[in-house]
């Protein structure tokens, strides 16, 4: 069975120490490839050197609302240039969105339609963070309807909410927070939801999987999250794992 880790952050310093191993342990377990987001101008420029060294990473550009400052705007303008300079390098915009636990959430949403135009511009997908947002990112999409789908990132909600974004051609990214027993309603989500609708996801090194907290979250935690969604699926663990494969390869144009 084969693997892509759509979306973890394998450039940050948590796992720099380490990289090599933690690459080769995923790539032990069928974990062939992965997706790793951009967070921030400069982390993004980072970004194309670190696909150079690792050609089994695949990158996109994004400004993330954790790390949003003053200089935002500007940043963002730069950030939609480097995208355009780059644009056959990059598999997605993102990861970008709405955060209600961060500040400014006028500005927030003012950058994110800004990249939902540069996605539509450049033809790419987008990654898509959310937390307790998904009204106001429905809201975004709304007056800047996306073009070319993506990702919703560590998908967290409702059914209904769930399909709202399928119909707007994104698929659900399953993470680390499906493997705890609390999160009723987004197992519901894998239960009941043709299974092209999902792609698998480890956020390494945030997110930790269940019975892995406090410790750093690396790749090779897929085959947990892999694990739990076999247990909510009745479909057999190939045909799975094909599917899943076969979603994060149309997305990203993998």
């Amino acid at each position: 069975m084969r693997f892509i880790d759509s979306h973890c952050h394998l450039d940050f310093d948590e796992l720099a120490d380490n990289l090599t191993k933690y690459m080769s342990d995923a790539l032990a377990s069928g974990i062939t490839q992965f997706v790793v987001p951009g967070i921030s101008l400069a982390q993004s420029k980072s970004l194309l050197a670190f696909s150079q060294k690792h050609p089994s990473c695949h990158i996109s550009f994004g400004l993330h609302p954790y790390f949003l400052t003053a200089h935002s705007r500007d940043e963002m303008a730069l950030l939609a240039d480097l995208a355009e300079q780059n644009s056959e390098q990059l598999v997605a915009i993102g990861e970008c969105g709405i955060d209600s636990q961060c500040d400014d959430l006028e500005l927030q949403q003012a950058l994110f339609k800004s990249h939902i135009v540069l996605a539509n511009r450049l033809g790419l997908p987008m990654i898509v963070h959310h937390r307790q947002s998904h009204h106001l990112i429905a809201q975004a999409f709304k007056q800047t309807p996306p073009q070319f789908g993506g990702v919703i990132h560590a998908f967290s909600g409702s059914l209904q909410q769930a399909q709202y974004y399928l119909k707007l051609g994104f698929k659900l990214g399953l993470g680390g927070t499906i493997t705890y027993p609390r999160a009723k309603k987004t197992r519901e989500v894998v239960s009941r939801l043709p299974l092209s609708s999902f792609v698998l996801e480890t956020d390494a090194p945030s997110m930790p999987v269940f019975g892995f907290q406090g410790q750093i979250n690396v790749p090779v935690r897929l085959i947990d999250i892999f694990a739990q969604v076999c247990q909510l699926r009745n479909e057999s663990e190939d045909e799975i794992a094909q599917a899943l494969y076969a979603t994060s390869c149309r997305v990203f144009s993998i």
